[in-house]
């Protein structure tokens, strides 16, 4: 979310792209979507300039998204273009319209916390994550497993880097994303998640001395007070009675992985983004695999029911693959700044859905955190001349 940005992400994948994608934070999150592509595939970074980062998505995974959509997405636009009738005719508007574009990315990753809700009693959560990114996996690997080959011995001599990328943003952050949802809201999954864009600044701050504005570090700050807001319900002393809300602080966990996972992806090897994300997909899908089996030595395992099943077909097509071309294609059309603007609408959609669909309770210090949170990003997002 405002990536990642992952993608999720996360993502988640906000992850992204984000992602992002998700985040947009200068000189931290911003940079690093673009720079999963940088070098590899056009041979153009932009330093310090404003870029979408693969936050998020939240869940986060839009890295991985501007990377297919950079080999797909225009090819898909024109692809459309050229058919004919009605139909045709408005896939093609609907591609060549970048604010229902990403409008709509900004619903699939809303819905993911939703996704989460629905999981619950329905799918476990490690098998959730595992039919995910198999998924994903076996759809990228056909389009783009050749690629993954040709660059192999790229690739090869920084396997347990690129295994650790991916078990941090991919595996690890979805693997709390849906534990978390068993204990707390959607509502709270979706502001929580809306934050991640100042995580990943912090991280760049602390772990690798960027220098930010003051506005930027005030942005950090109000970001901050809304995630306090929503992790204590309104009541940050009772925290200290009560401690905090287990789902909430697994979110916040996931948070400070995928902003990791989005700083690591600075140092990529260099292979086309498609490539390096179809292979982070595949080990995304393997690492999940001892997670998963002691989630049964410890639980038990619980075949999915029916809810389940579309549950994990949701966030596979929607949050982690469509999610991610229209994404891609929405930056084409008018740029990553511009773009990442609108990952700002996840958190809204993730508490208007909850609302609406799960009847849940939108309260004061929801409000209230979604304006700081928001606010805060947008601080945040300002050019840094101290950076520069």
């Amino acid at each position: 979310m405002t990536e990642r940005s992952s993608p999720e992400g996360p993502a988640a994948g906000p992850p992204a792209g984000q992602g992002t994608g998700q985040g947009t934070v200068p000189g931290a999150g911003q940079r690093a979507g673009q720079e999963a592509d940088h070098g590899a595939e056009q041979g153009e970074g932009e330093g310090t300039g404003q870029k979408t980062d693969p936050m998020t998505s939240p869940d986060t995974d839009q890295s991985m998204g501007q990377s297919m959509g950079q080999s797909m997405g225009q090819g898909a636009g024109q692809g459309v273009g050229q058919g004919v009738g009605t139909p045709a005719r408005g896939l093609a508007a609907f591609y060549d319209t970048p604010w229902l574009l990403l409008v709509v990315t900004a619903l699939f990753w809303g819905g993911n916390a939703i996704a989460g809700q629905l999981a619950r009693d329905a799918i476990q959560p490690l098998f959730l994550v595992i039919m995910r990114w198999a998924v994903v996996a076996g759809v990228l690997w056909a389009l783009f497993g050749h690629e993954v080959r040709a660059h192999w011995h790229i690739a090869r001599p920084r396997m347990l880097q690129i295994v650790l990328i991916a078990t941090t943003g991919f595996t690890g952050f979805n693997a709390l994303f849906y534990m978390a949802s068993l204990s707390t809201t959607a509502v709270n999954v979706g502001i929580l998640q809306g934050s991640m864009p100042v995580f990943v600044l912090l991280g760049a701050v602390v772990l690798m001395g960027e220098r930010v504005a003051t506005v930027q570090a005030i942005g950090v700050v109000l970001t901050l007070g809304g995630v306090v807001l929503v992790a204590t319900g309104g009541d940050p002393a009772a925290v200290l009675a009560e401690g905090l809300n287990p789902g909430d602080g697994l979110m916040l966990i996931a948070c400070v992985m995928y902003s990791a996972y989005t700083l690591a992806l600075r140092a990529r090897p260099a292979m086309p983004g498609r490539a390096f994300f179809t292979l982070m997909a595949v080990i995304a899908t393997l690492t999940a695999v001892p997670f998963w089996l002691a989630e049964v030595a410890l639980a038990g395992f619980e075949a999915p029911s029916v809810q389940g099943y579309l549950v994990a077909a949701y966030v596979a097509i929607f949050p982690s693959c469509l999610a991610q071309l229209f994404f891609l294609r929405g930056v084409d059309l008018i740029g990553p700044a511009k773009a990442g603007v609108y990952i700002n609408l996840v958190p809204v959609f993730a508490a208007l859905l909850a609302v609406a669909l799960l009847g849940e309770p939108f309260r004061w210090y929801h409000a209230a955190a979604m304006g700081l949170v928001l606010g805060g990003i947008w601080l945040a997002q300002r050019p840094s001349r101290a950076a520069g």
